[in-house]
């Protein structure tokens, strides 16, 4: 998609959705994903769940299983709420990404 092409889905935004829209941008550049962190020496790099060595491919891999927000939060009672909604927005923006973990899993 261009940027000609994103701008009229931009303009038609609400007020709400284009704030939420500018986090993600400047989260983007600076590549700081609030209540995520990535080490190279924790679960090989990949994007996980602030202070735990639980990753984000899992998550949304569970999620595409058809498990629940509450089971995985009960399923994991080190995770809140907040992480879920941090890892699932992680997720929307690095498709790539988490689409490659859940592959390489699958292969192993």
């Amino acid at each position: 998609m261009t940027l000609k092409e994103l701008q009229s889905q931009l303009l038609s935004l609400t007020p709400e959705e284009k704030t939420q829209a500018i986090q993600i941008l400047v989260q983007s550049l600076s590549n700081t994903w609030q209540g995520i962190e990535k080490n190279p020496r924790v679960m090989g790099g990949d994007a996980c769940i602030r202070q735990t060595r639980i990753p984000v491919w899992l998550l949304v891999s569970l999620q595409r299983q058809g498990a629940s927000e509450a089971y995985i939060l009960e399923d994991y009672p080190t995770l809140s709420a907040t992480d879920l909604v941090n890892a699932w927005r992680y997720a929307e923006t690095h498709i790539d990404e988490i689409e490659a973990a859940i592959h390489r899993q699958e292969a192993a």
